[in-house]
């Protein structure tokens, strides 16, 4: 029985210790390519490039594994991967491991997550995955744990078509990690704020800044599970029509 074919990508760049690591641990389950950013992408939602080339190089980065860096984002990468370089959709799309939290309304924002999503248009089983912890040098063997038995899960079952996981995995050791729980998105918001400074030569520019708001911590949503130590999952979809009002917006006048 022949492997399957995993196309790996992410959103911090094929340079990141995070990526190594998920493609480390794919390399169990099959027979692995990698189609990564050149740079780091992160924020860049569901961003594709359309007003410049796309360049594709190969990287030889992992040595033993067939890896391509492109000058896009990890949207292009996946559309790169299936369209150019497997000439195929792949069995199975994972995205990470990032560096930082995509749980709550971050996965709008999130280029790890876009990836994902984008697979799950392509109806590919699709995961992203990401640690809460923003640091380079980030300490991913727990993360490691988790990527295996979600992995694991998704190729013993049957994945549900158009949809992809996003799974979140705390800042803690290993062996603190009390398990994995599927549930909701809970609600939050970035309180954003543009701080002004000044270039070196006097000018003015904006710094993007603000603080994470939480609404809903309650119990079955992702920061809830989070903050007490589990890892999570939240199936996500790409539909994001509201349909609890379209009754209500038919008898509008």
């Amino acid at each position: 029985m022949s492997k399957p074919l995993i196309l790996v990508t992410n959103d911090d760049g094929i340079n990141a210790k995070g990526i190594e690591t998920l493609i480390r641990t794919m390399q169990q389950y099959g027979d692995v390519v990698v189609v990564a950013p050149d740079s780091a992408q992160s924020g860049m939602g569901h961003a594709i490039t359309v007003n410049h080339p796309l360049r594709i190089h190969r990287s030889k980065l992992f040595h033993d594994v067939e890896a391509y860096s492109t000058t896009g984002t990890p949207v292009d990468c996946v559309k790169i991967g299936i369209y150019e370089i497997l000439n195929r959709k792949p069995d199975l799309l994972v995205s990470g491991i990032n560096h930082g939290a995509n749980f709550s309304t971050n996965v709008l924002y999130s280029g790890t997550m876009s990836a994902a999503v984008e697979g799950a248009m392509e109806n590919i089983p699709s995961i992203g995955f990401s640690l809460c912890d923003f640091s380079a040098d980030a300490d991913f063997t727990g993360a490691k744990k988790v990527v295996e038995e979600v992995t694991e899960m998704v190729l013993r079952n049957d994945f549900p078509p158009h949809i992809c996981l996003n799974v979140n995995i705390p800042k803690v050791n290993a062996e603190e990690i009390k398990g994995i729980q599927v549930c909701k998105q809970a609600a939050a918001f970035w309180d954003d704020r543009l701080e002004k400074r000044q270039d070196a030569m006097g000018n003015d520019y904006y710094w993007l800044t603000g603080k994470f708001q939480e609404i809903e911590v309650e119990k079955n949503t992702d920061l809830y599970y989070i903050k007490h130590n589990y890892a999570t999952i939240v199936p996500t979809q790409f539909d994001m029509t509201a349909y609890n009002v379209i009754d209500e917006l038919k008898n509008w006048k």
